[in-house]
């Protein structure tokens, strides 16, 4: 009985932090993941009310940065061409959230106990970001290509225009990945 508690505990909690295997669908995405200890569309509607960024566009931005891993972080330098060394930012989690960026969030909420590898947490940052992004910039809410261009360029880098070509590209898939979500999500009654 023991040994079958703790199997079963350990399926649950290795479930938890895989990522959804069906992303290019947000239908699909929230099934995976609306359970009885995760609740995705909760979570994303929440932040949708706290910060009227819309659940596409949230959902988008977490798909273009980390394809929905918990743990994705940027591949390492090498050393010498072949040696893994540091990685190229510190960036990490559903949101690719930078430390320092991290850590001006958690000083702007309060919400000090907030990881960025925790799906509830990782959203709401997007949803604050994106949200300072529209104050900061006059970005309107609905604009996943310009929001993600903020996002990936940062809030000086996007006022001074300085987007890289691959910062271009990402922002045009994220805004597709939105509109395809936004027709799903209409479909399905999330």
């Amino acid at each position: 009985m023991r040994i079958a508690f703790s199997i079963a505990l350990l399926l649950l909690l290795s479930a938890c932090a895989s990522a959804p295997s069906r992303i290019n669908n947000a239908c699909a995405v929230f099934e995976q993941r609306d359970g009885l200890f995760n609740n995705w569309s909760r979570e994303a509607k929440k932040t949708e009310r706290q910060y009227g960024v819309p659940v596409p566009v949230l959902m988008a931005t977490i798909y273009t940065e980390s394809g929905f891993r918990a743990n994705a972080r940027p591949p390492r330098t090498k050393l010498l061409g072949f040696i893994p060394w540091k990685r190229q930012s510190t960036a990490y989690g559903y949101a690719q959230a930078l430390d320092g960026t991290w850590l001006e969030y958690q000083r702007a909420t309060g919400r000090w106990s907030a990881r960025r590898s925790d799906f509830g947490d990782a959203i709401q940052f997007v949803g604050w970001y994106h949200n300072r992004s529209h104050q900061k910039n006059g970005i309107p809410l609905q604009d996943t290509h310009n929001l993600y261009l903020a996002y990936y360029s940062g809030h000086a880098g996007y006022s001074r225009g300085n987007f890289t070509a691959t910062a271009k590209k990402a922002a045009q898939r994220s805004a597709g990945i939105a509109q395809k979500y936004e027709a799903q999500l209409r479909n399905c009654g999330y």
